[in-house]
């Protein structure tokens, strides 16, 4: 991640309309996977200074791995339960999870397949991994390259890197579907009018409120249905 978006993170997750949404949705997700009595321990993968542990943890006690140092505050809340080192095979915390989230993290590494692989090993059986990609090549644009991305997926794509991996995909769905075409027009407006990227910023609060809110009622409204579209992929899985 650029220093100048890594930056202003926290504020973006705390308001931006996209980061909302994603969390809103992914809570709905978890809501439906939960075990009656939570789960018995939760990791978060790339989870930065783990600005989305206070809700995780409604959910079961929750840490995060985060191979980003510039990322975590030393003196941040959640500081003792991040491991900020790399998360690959030399990572081993002592310890399984129910739940492993790895949002928006597989994107920027690349090898992938080892990642999934190095998560399978940390589940307890029958735990669940969740994970969250950018959805089809078709969109990539100045954002991806601002994040460092190698790659967009699609659930092709993606199922193919799970089997070189040995996730048991259980279901998968793309979501913001809204958002692709918009995608593509800014794919367009690039392609025409080159500018260096630019960082995100929050945008003026009722643009930011009613971007939410078409987000949400596109979550509510579609569900689970399989629309074949989308800007994002969500995931869920397990061993096999």
């Amino acid at each position: 991640m650029e220093q100048q978006y890594a930056a202003r993170y926290r504020d973006l997750y705390r308001r931006h309309w996209w980061w909302r949404a994603r969390e809103r949705l992914i809570l709905d997700v978890l809501a439906r996977l939960r075990p009656l009595a939570g789960w018995s321990a939760i990791l978060d993968v790339g989870c930065g200074d783990g600005l989305f542990f206070e809700r995780l943890a409604e959910l079961g006690p929750v840490e995060g791995v985060e191979p980003d140092a510039s990322l975590v505050a030393p003196d941040g809340p959640y500081r003792d339960r991040i491991h900020v080192v790399p998360f690959d095979r030399n990572f081993r915390p002592g310890r399984r999870y129910g739940l492993v989230l790895m949002l928006d993290v597989l994107e920027h590494l690349r090898e992938p397949a080892e990642a999934l692989r190095h998560a399978l090993t940390l589940l307890e059986p029958g735990g669940i991994l969740l994970v969250t990609v950018p959805a089809f090549p078709l969109l990539w644009t100045k954002h991806d390259v601002l994040n460092h991305h190698y790659t967009r997926y699609t659930k092709a794509s993606f199922a193919r890197v799970a089997r070189a991996a040995g996730l048991r995909v259980v279901r998968s769905r793309y979501f913001f579907q809204w958002l692709f075409p918009a995608k593509l027009g800014v794919r367009l407006l690039e392609a025409l009018w080159p500018r260096p990227p630019a960082p995100p910023r929050v945008p003026p609060s009722w643009i930011n409120r009613a971007l939410y809110l078409v987000s949400r009622s596109e979550q509510l409204l579609h569900g689970a249905l399989p629309v074949p579209f989308g800007s994002s992929l969500l995931v869920i899985g397990g061993k096999p």
